[in-house]
């Protein structure tokens, strides 16, 4: 036991000096601590997760190529439309808009371009940044698990293999999609009425009396006078029909798993099928180079675009964390399966959770079930249950220290947006707890209700 307690707080430490300093030190000083196991605690190592990171290189590489095309503007562009036709109602469009921006291109830093749009909309109809803010932020990565192109979703795919229970994208993403909208939704309803309004809050009204301060409120911000390139729209068809071709798959593995006699797409390999974690990244990758060849862009500027910079930092960080996590588990896995085998045998949803804990310190959905899913396996949870579990893998708002997060406080020009004097108050923890709570419940109920467990 002294041992699990030494690993322990070694893993803890590591962790949150990582997040403390930020960026890509988090998974670096992950790599230190698998050394510190490795060499001075003679711990052996577990496998790096190497499929996770293939999946976001290809993943961010195809987006980066989609945003290097104006792409991504385009798709910006036209959330902005939506949201200043209906001002009024920018509390529940703009996390609507941020969810299905990253379920379209599997990345949650997607959405960094919208958000001074959104303040600049809330400013303008006279409602509460922080009310639109906040939860957008938390839709956007809420969105992660209901992409069929995100890591974390091919993350859960290669681990149901391994459990001899494979499902497919389609499975996932029809628990996932859905009660990743309900959460969302049910988390902008409490949002529409969080707050004093801006006429009302004694600390806005101070901070009006100071010249400088009004003078950069009046500052307006819009995308809809960048001119595009004529690449926009080309490289945003091609990038959904890679989308649309990888669900297209999936759903064929669906409708053979249920029976149907199907032709095989692709080739076998050694009598069996290729994994749908490896055809993601191939499939995402080709279509970057489809992109990369119809709109003539140079492939320089793909890896300067800031959604690749954003997506090789999330590389490393599961890299380093993830791969010290797996050899800490790994090490103590006995010790560990004893003492919560009797709560998650008495009440499995319980596992939801634990990995809501492990989530609020590293922050990757596919990083927190690359940790949590061989507990899940050898605890002998049902591929199903996990499933419906699965938006519980988000819950690295609890700190507030998310680009994201982070990112939507910088773009709040009247500072409603805030990070809380005593750490844990701040404006994303209600609508966070709010949006993965009620996804959870949704999607528990979806998958009992789909798979029968």
């Amino acid at each position: 036991m002294l041992t699990f307690f030494i690993h322990f707080f070694l893993v803890l430490g590591a962790i949150l000096l990582g997040i403390r300093r930020g960026g890509l030190a988090l998974g670096m000083i992950g790599g230190l601590g698998v050394a510190v196991l490795v060499f001075i605690f003679r711990v052996p190592p577990s496998e790096p997760p190497i499929s996770v990171m293939l999946i976001i290189l290809a993943v961010v590489t195809a987006s980066s190529a989609l945003q290097v095309a104006g792409g991504l503007d385009y798709l910006v562009q036209l959330a902005e439309r939506l949201l200043r036709a209906h001002p009024e109602r920018v509390t529940i469009l703009a996390p609507l808009c941020c969810f299905a921006l990253t379920v379209c291109v599997g990345t949650g830093h997607a959405v960094y371009a919208l958000f001074p749009v959104i303040a600049d909309v809330a400013w303008k109809t006279r409602v509460r940044p922080e009310r639109p803010m906040a939860v957008s932020s938390i839709a956007a990565q809420m969105g992660i698990t209901a992409s069929p192109v995100a890591a974390a979703v091919t993350t859960f795919l290669g681990y149901s293999i391994r459990m001899g229970t494979p499902v497919t994208i389609f499975d996932i993403v029809k628990i996932t999609l859905p009660s990743g909208i309900i959460g969302v939704l049910a988390a902008a309803a409490w949002s529409v009425r969080r707050g004093l309004d801006l006429d009302k809050d004694p600390e806005f009204q101070k901070r009006l009396k100071d010249p400088e301060f009004n003078k950069q409120l009046d500052v307006s911000v819009t995308t809809l006078d960048k001119v595009l390139p004529k690449t926009a729209r080309p490289s945003v068809a091609i990038f959904f029909s890679g989308v649309l071709f990888i669900v297209v798959l999936a759903l064929r593995d669906t409708l053979v798993n249920a029976g149907h006699q199907l032709p095989n797409i692709l080739p076998l390999v050694n009598g069996k099928a290729i994994p749908m974690t490896t055809v993601v990244q191939m499939i995402m990758l080709a279509f970057g180079a489809i992109i990369l060849f119809a709109t003539n862009i140079k492939a320089s500027d793909i890896g300067k675009a800031s959604v690749f910079a954003a997506g090789m930092t999330a590389v490393v960080s599961i890299f380093g964390i993830a791969w010290m996590s797996d050899t800490f588990i790994s090490a103590n896995q006995p010790f560990l399966i004893a003492k919560m085998r009797l709560m998650v045998q008495a009440a499995p949803w319980t596992f939801a959770i634990a990995m809501f804990c492990v989530s609020a310190f590293v922050k990757s959905q596919a990083a927190t079930l690359t940790v949590m899913m061989p507990f899940g396996i050898a605890l002998g949870l049902p591929v199903h249950l996990m499933l419906g579990l699965i938006p519980a893998s988000y819950a690295y708002f609890f700190f507030c220290f998310y680009p994201s997060d982070l990112a939507a406080i910088n773009m709040d020009r009247t500072g409603t947006t805030h990070m809380g004097k005593y750490l844990l108050n701040h404006s994303f923890m209600i609508p966070g707890f709010i949006g993965v709570t009620v996804s959870t419940i949704v999607a528990y109920l979806l998958a009992r209700f789909a798979f029968h467990f």
